[in-house]
């Protein structure tokens, strides 16, 4: 079995993951703030030091539609650009304009953000909608709290109802049936198979780490091979707010990731992309999206009625270590999660494995 540290494949001339995907988002928040009031540009300023650049894109994309929605919908702001609003502007609005914004969210056009000329057509549930008051929330919070303006107008509109969604998750069972499945392909199409004797060793080691250690696909994506000690059956990620940690993984992974890395050697990655862990048919990081369908494909053979997607196979992670340990605490730490809260929502509920024994137990007529 080979052995890899985490320096084994240092590479300077790499592409560092986590530094351009920061500096890509960095630069899109700047091309947003652009197109908005230069309150927007106090409140990033402001909100730098205690949020993510991820977190601060988000408020900036809500905040575009939302001094869209006021300049296109309501008249006393039609005369108008989003960049013209003063302080006086930004007082008029009143907590009825946010609730009408909240309506209007239901379905919209707003142009792309980087070509004006371009429309696209968007819908928003009640969790989107509450996600886009949230920033609209922040964004009030910070003017008020600096003095900028008297009133706060979207503390007085309520959150809208969010009813929570069923927890879905693969089963012991649909998880040896997805890991066969990927080894023989058997149910596979004439053109997957066609594909998957190149990409079989690496969507088993892909999977079974996401099922074996509960890793994010964000964080699956950036992983370097540098980031690997064997020795120790041990990782580095790096964490969504920005933090790095080191996790563990079982024999079982360990196994296959060596498998894997024996392949992976053979390859000659393209330029900056030399310690990329986890490379697509074109020799480069593989990217979030391309791990979605990949996930979307396999499991769709094994359980068609679920909708599974790489964050479901955290959720089949976190709920088996759970089963497991009986320990919340445990979970919420593996899992990264900041809240314990977040952690026993979704995994201290009932299975499908109690389900389906509750449904076996009830006897409509007699054999």
């Amino acid at each position: 079995m080979n052995q890899y540290s985490f320096s084994s494949f240092k590479n300077n001339n790499s592409i560092n993951y986590n530094e351009s995907i920061s500096q890509s988002l960095q630069l899109k928040l700047r091309k947003l703030i652009e197109q908005l009031p230069y309150h927007c540009e106090l409140f990033f300023r402001g909100i730098e030091s205690t949020t993510s650049i991820k977190t601060r894109v988000a408020y900036a994309f809500d905040l575009r539609v939302f001094f869209y929605y006021l300049t296109n919908e309501i008249d006393i702001f039609s005369s108008l650009t989003p960049k013209n609003f003063t302080t006086e502007e930004i007082e008029k609005i009143t907590p009825i304009h946010i609730e009408k914004f909240l309506e209007y969210l239901t379905l919209y056009s707003l142009p792309h953000y980087k070509d004006s000329s371009s429309m696209i057509t968007y819908s928003n549930s009640n969790e989107g909608k509450a996600r886009k008051l949230s920033s609209l929330r922040s964004f009030f919070k910070y003017l008020f709290k600096k003095q900028i303006i008297k009133t706060n107008p979207a503390l007085l509109v309520d959150m809208p109802k969010i009813h929570e969604k069923p927890i879905i998750r693969l089963e012991v069972d649909e998880v040896a049936n997805l890991l066969d499945l990927v080894e023989n392909g058997n149910t596979l199409t004439k053109v997957e198979k066609r594909y998957h004797k190149y990409t079989k060793n690496r969507d088993l080691a892909l999977l079974i780490l996401l099922l074996g250690t509960g890793i994010r696909v964000s964080e699956c994506v950036g992983l370097d091979i540098s980031d690997f000690d064997f020795s120790i059956n041990g990782f580095k990620i790096t964490r969504k707010g920005g933090n790095q940690e080191i996790l563990y993984f079982s024999d079982e992974v360990a196994h296959v990731l060596n498998q894997y890395l024996l392949e992976r050697n053979t390859i000659k990655p393209k330029i900056g992309h030399e310690d990329a862990l986890f490379l697509s048919l074109q020799k480069k990081r593989i990217s979030v999206s391309s791990v979605q369908k990949l996930v979307k494909k396999y499991t769709k053979k094994v359980t068609p009625l679920k909708n599974i997607s790489p964050h479901k196979l955290r959720s089949t992670y976190g709920t088996n270590l759970y089963r497991e340990t009986g320990d919340i605490y445990i979970v919420a730490d593996v899992l990264g999660h900041k809240d314990v809260n977040t952690t026993k929502k979704h995994y201290a509920a009932i299975s499908d494995l109690q389900k389906r024994k509750a449904a076996k137990m009830i006897k409509l007529r007699e054999e």
